[in-house]
């Protein structure tokens, strides 16, 4: 058997992205308080992921699928980041994805507003973690088993729309192969919308990952109404093809956002 773990949308230097233990430091304000509950749900965030990639050994490869630091986030005057060195933040998304100890990582473009507009600094993260190929649009055969994998997704704002632009992206898998011109996919990869679903039948699946940014940005907070999943996901492949596919999503404590007792 060989282990495919996914991760994406770590926004590695935001306030709530997925911070390594060498960048943290525990806030002077006191329990309660917005920099305390921040960086609870950081610790939070950092000792499940580090828990698992423990848990999944060993992982014959990794897929990090895009938004892997957040950028100099200019839409909130940079007031949301840990750090708005780009360098750091890139160095911060080489621990996570050195953390997974995978044999073979391969990564993906993210948003050029959090990568880059004019360059892509994820390609200093690939080079760092010695990635074998990043790209915008790429696939992968493990034990005979094709990965199609990209960054970016439709958004759906009803529940029950979530599945329409995973479906429709198989199709257009499917319509591409029939040309010739992609590789037919078992199973199809997209993330960038910070929720999970999965749409399967008995032949392939195809899938948006959880994302590995937490709860509290301020587009997030002002601006969406939809719930997100924290965590990753991971298929395991057997020798003859076959495979199953396993999740861990993280639920917080709301902390502050708890109703206000008056």
């Amino acid at each position: 058997m060989k282990r495919v773990v996914i991760i994406s949308d770590l926004h590695c230097g935001h306030l709530a992205g997925l911070t390594p233990e060498d960048w943290e430091k525990k806030p002077e304000s006191g329990y309660g308080t917005k920099a305390y509950e921040q960086y609870r749900h950081r610790r939070e965030a950092w000792k499940f992921y580090e828990d698992w990639c423990a848990k999944l050994q060993p992982v014959h490869a990794l897929i990090c699928n895009g938004d892997a630091l957040d950028g100099k986030g200019p839409r909130s005057g940079s007031t949301e980041l840990i750090t708005v060195d780009r360098t750091e933040q890139c160095d911060m998304a080489t621990a996570c994805i050195q953390e997974v100890k995978a044999k073979h990582v391969v990564m993906s473009y993210g948003t050029p507003y959090h990568t880059g507009i004019n360059e892509d600094w994820e390609d200093q993260v690939a080079r760092q973690v010695e990635a074998e190929k990043i790209g915008g649009h790429d696939w992968i055969a493990v034990n005979g088993v094709v990965f199609d994998y990209k960054h970016h997704v439709g958004r759906s704002s009803i529940p029950h729309g979530r599945f329409t632009a995973i479906a429709r992206d198989r199709l257009w898998n499917l319509l591409w192969a029939e040309r010739g011109e992609y590789p037919k996919a078992n199973i199809l990869i997209r993330s960038h919308v910070h929720y999970h679903v999965a749409a399967m039948e008995n032949d392939y699946a195809a899938v948006i990952t959880p994302a590995l940014q937490g709860y509290g940005s301020k587009y997030g907070v002002r601006r969406m109404s939809d719930t997100v999943d924290f965590g990753l996901i991971w298929f395991d492949i057997e020798e003859d093809g076959t495979w199953t596919m396993g999740r861990a999503i993280k639920r917080f404590t709301r902390g502050r956002n708890a109703a206000l007792v008056l």
